[in-house]
């Protein structure tokens, strides 16, 4: 945080003197108002993009193996004793509806709970139901035995048989290895924690294949990650390019940070050097940016 100069504190002390209620005109007092409000807006940008800045040179220092700026606490204070601003002249207040998260949550089976009929007053009236959602999940196989049809003909000396659905190749089905990677890499599970996870539930998975799965053979995701990065840079006429630095094996890297609103991807790489892939698989040149 950096800390405001004699002359911020100064200008802000000044500003702070001025009544407006004082002015007689009211198109000059209007005047007024307006022009502190937007003194004040610019004080607090400018605030902004100084520790932004700030913290970009320490990040750049960091990585040159020097040290930042110390983080040396401003003092606390409070904004204008007077409001300048006319924000609650001109902001209508809006009623606030709360949405109900059931809304968002997907049924998937409905189940009638029934009263005891031998519990109920001989008078009682049946009234209908009162709903009530219950969130709840499922870890259970779904082991398959596949009978694949197998046929030969003699005529051409060959044996045909029927492959197994898409996703179904090797010991493990499409589902269980989306649950892998995804407490893998997105729940930082070891694979040791992954292999007693699988037993508990009944999935016999060996440590050897269990590491294959993670890192090997991912030809798969890599082709899914450039179809999205070729539809990302052809669903916009502009992108957002920004850099930060990361750690791989303990060696300085950087991530680069390619995206619009409708798309984000990473790439890491050993140099800062803008990717000059990105220019090729855009279709661009530098002037559309």
């Amino acid at each position: 945080m950096m800390q405001k100069s004699s002359s911020e504190n100064l200008g802000s002390a000044l500003l702070q003197t001025i009544d407006t209620k004082e002015i007689a005109d009211e198109s000059m007092r209007r005047t007024v108002e307006i022009l502190l409000n937007l003194i004040e807006q610019q004080q607090a940008e400018i605030e902004k993009l100084r520790e932004e800045n700030q913290k970009l040179r320490d990040e750049n220092n960091r990585l040159k193996g020097e040290q930042g700026k110390p983080d040396i606490k401003a003092d606390k204070k409070k904004g204008f004793k007077n409001d300048h601003s006319s924000e609650k002249e001109r902001k209508t207040p809006t009623e606030h509806h709360k949405r109900s998260k059931n809304e968002t949550i997907k049924v998937d089976r409905e189940e009638i709970v029934t009263y005891p009929k031998e519990k109920l007053p001989p008078d009682a009236e049946f009234k209908g139901y009162e709903e009530v959602i219950i969130q709840d999940i499922l870890l259970t196989t779904d082991n398959v035995l596949f009978r694949k049809q197998k046929y030969y003909s003699p005529q051409t000396g060959k044996t045909y048989l029927a492959p197994v659905p898409e996703g179904y190749d090797g010991e493990f089905g499409p589902g269980i290895k989306a649950l892998v990677m995804s407490l893998y890499y997105g729940g930082n599970m070891t694979q040791g924690k992954l292999l007693e996870f699988l037993e508990d539930i009944g999935i016999s998975m060996s440590a050897g294949y269990l590491s294959n799965l993670l890192i090997k053979n991912q030809e798969v995701f890599v082709a899914e990650y450039k179809e999205v990065y070729e539809s990302g840079l052809a669903s916009s006429p502009w992108q957002h390019f920004d850099q930060t630095g990361a750690r791989v094996a303990g060696v300085n890297h950087t991530t680069n940070v390619i995206c619009n609103p409708l798309y984000t991807i990473y790439q890491t790489t050993r140099n800062k050097d803008r990717l000059m892939t990105f220019w090729k698989n855009s279709g661009y040149t530098t002037e559309n940016y």
